[in-house]
């Protein structure tokens, strides 16, 4: 931020308006005794006021005219969204004015923090824009594409004709999928959709995941297996969400594991008393610059494998709002060739204890 000098004139008016009235006080107190006491001179009055006038001009212009400019600097710099000298108007505790600019200057850094907010999210906002325009124009692309198709001379060939109406059924279920997690996503982040936060029983939850997945897995030859203690205490969260949460996990580490690879969901109690929920798969695994951007909207690690699996890059993403909205985060290992283990852990509940009976 380039500091801006303001005319002088303004500060010597103040130091002049300053030191006129206490010339003007001075001269009054020194002329007061002459009126009454005939043999005080007056000559003296007018330079012995001028100086005192110009002592004060100096003073006040010292005291006051650097720091009024600091503060009016600064506050034309935040007015035109610079903060790079925001620092300079950091004064140390003293008098009122200086006690004004530590205002300014806090004042500049909350606008400056929540400008960079602004263009995060401005930034974010045209790269979501551009992310959706371009996952919604591959699948459009190739719906038009077999229609125009089929509607030439491969409607009279039955073979051909089947095979394309199920690549646009599958496109068709691409764009519902894209169009379902947006909408879930959205309706997390503003708050319309809410958390039921209730005790739930998480070995349920498990097995009714496990089952739902397991012919996916089997159809991508890979083993599903849950290890889920029968001990296990209920726990505190929203049952729907968290069985969502466990879909995304397990369909992920299916989709980038090997034919006769392995899943596994397992649950356990930890010393904390939580009940931390793993899945753990030996599949591709991901290199460490991976790890820290899974959850970002449409990032994808292998692009080609998941769109030609249905993926629409938005499942962590998802997630990740869903463990937010519980106070909770995702936690990842992985390493290439060697597999990944993606965790997250939950409150429980501890079991209600009977009465001992009379």
């Amino acid at each position: 931020m380039q500091q801006t000098t303001h005319p002088p004139g303004y500060f010597h008016r103040l130091s002049l308006r300053l030191a006129f009235t206490v010339g003007a006080a001075v001269t009054v107190l020194y002329l007061a005794p002459a009126f009454f006491i005939p043999t005080v001179p007056l000559w003296p009055t007018l330079p012995f006021g001028l100086a005192t006038g110009f002592i004060a001009y100096l003073a006040a212009h010292r005291l006051l005219s650097a720091r009024i400019e600091l503060a009016r600097s600064t506050l034309k710099a935040i007015r035109h969204h610079r903060f790079d000298n925001l620092e300079d108007s950091r004064l140390p505790h003293g008098d009122e004015l200086n006690s004004l600019i530590w205002q300014v200057y806090r004042t500049g850094q909350t606008l400056e923090q929540e400008f960079q907010n602004f263009k995060k999210v401005e930034s974010y906002r045209r790269e979501f824009l551009g992310n959706v325009s371009h996952e919604l124009k591959t699948p459009i692309f190739s719906i038009r594409g077999f229609a125009e198709t089929l509607l030439g001379e491969a409607l009279a060939d039955p073979e051909v004709n089947r095979s394309f109406v199920e690549k646009i059924l599958r496109n068709a279920d691409r764009l519902t999928n894209l169009t379902n997690d947006i909408t879930e996503i959205s309706r997390i982040e503003t708050g319309e959709l809410k958390m039921t936060m209730a005790p739930f029983d998480l070995r349920r939850v498990a097995r009714d995941v496990v089952e739902l997945l397991e012919p996916i897995a089997s159809e991508n030859q890979v083993a599903l297996r849950g290890q889920i203690p029968e001990t296990l205490p209920p726990v505190l969260g929203d049952g729907n969400r968290i069985r969502q949460v466990l879909i995304n996990l397990i369909e992920n580490a299916i989709k980038y594991n090997n034919p006769g690879g392995q899943v596994e969901l397992i649950a356990r109690l930890t010393p904390t008393g939580e009940v931390k929920v793993s899945v753990v798969d030996d599949g591709i695994g991901l290199a460490p610059e991976h790890i820290a951007r899974l959850t970002e909207r449409f990032y994808r690690v292998d692009k080609s494998r998941s769109r030609s699996q249905g993926g629409t890059g938005l499942g962590l993403a998802i997630v990740k709002h869903i463990l937010g909205a519980h106070d909770r985060t995702l936690m990842v290992e992985s390493r290439p060739d060697q597999g990944s283990t993606f965790a997250i852990s939950l409150p429980t509940i501890a079991p209600a204890v009977s009465p001992p009976s009379s």
